[in-house]
């Protein structure tokens, strides 16, 4: 049996943002038929995720992709997948970056099912903003390209910040943390930003922004979706009935076509996404 998948083709280099030309579509022949112990898949859809940038390959740092015969995201099939964990209570004041992606979008959503009272995004258009407002029901928007961001959220969030949920890293982590509050909360889930930069994971925070950090004791959590296995079952059920209730929205960027695997990965990297990313291989099943 003769299959198309995509390898890597090159690499971006130490500071290089990925485009689609370090991707390419090759055939490859599977034995066939299959022996016994194997199973035979047809591909449907394809996830497209931040995590196809694989930080161990080289000292830590975050700036190649992994190489060999393909990458992880390559074969993941339509599925399920919880990336977020937000702890609330009342009266607290929660800010998402890279709020208008899959994760990002999702946490904010759940920030205000498990009592925060006010939920804040960072996204990079205005579209993303007015997505976040008006479909996800978020509280506030920023527009990180447009204005100044510690003015923004010293307007939304004039109680400070309690829970943060970083998706992105850079400035824009700067910033929140000078405004968040004493014994406030970090959820590291991804820094965007710095995935193709050469350094090292986590990115270490700017001196005098850990200086802030440490003085007001906020933690930072680097999150893995894998330490918390055991409540995938319970977490899944708990979305769904969200979903099923109308309490969760969820949206998709779909591009069609393998072929298209590379250009959906780069609008991934660059805020070309509104919601989860995906490629459709297959349109006999519609999501």
């Amino acid at each position: 049996m003769i299959v198309q998948r995509v390898v890597l083709n090159s690499r971006p280099g130490k500071n290089g943002n990925p485009v689609a030309e370090n991707f390419r579509v090759e055939e490859v022949k599977l034995s066939d038929p299959i022996t016994e112990g194997q199973v035979q898949v047809k591909t449907l859809y394809l996830s497209v995720d931040p995590y196809m940038v694989d930080p161990k390959l080289v000292d830590g740092h975050l700036s190649y992709f992994l190489g060999g015969i393909g990458m992880p995201g390559l074969t993941s099939l339509i599925g399920i997948q919880e990336k977020g964990h937000v702890t609330a209570g009342s009266k607290q004041t929660m800010v998402v970056s890279g709020a208008a992606g899959a994760c990002g979008s999702m946490a904010g959503q759940i920030g205000h099912l498990l009592g925060c009272s006010r939920v804040v995004g960072i996204c990079g258009t205005p579209e993303k903003c007015l997505f976040l407002t008006s479909e996800l029901g978020f509280d506030g928007a920023i527009n990180y390209k447009k204005g100044s961001v510690a003015e923004q959220l010293r307007e939304l969030c004039p109680a400070g910040v309690d829970v943060y949920f970083d998706n992105v890293g850079g400035d824009i982590t700067d910033t929140v943390i000078r405004q968040m509050n004493q014994n406030s909360h970090i959820i590291l889930c991804g820094q965007i930003s710095q995935y193709n930069k050469d350094v090292p994971y986590p990115p270490p925070l700017a001196p005098d922004v850990e200086a802030i950090r440490k003085e007001n004791n906020i933690t930072r959590e680097r999150f893995m979706v894998l330490n918390y296995k055991d409540r995938f079952e319970p977490g899944i059920l708990q979305l769904s009935q969200w979903f099923k209730e109308g309490k969760i929205k969820i949206k998709e960027t779909i591009l069609h076509g393998l072929e298209n695997m590379g250009a959906a990965f780069q609008a991934l990297m660059t805020g070309g996404n509104i919601g989860k990313q995906i490629v459709c291989i297959s349109e006999e099943f519609t999501l």
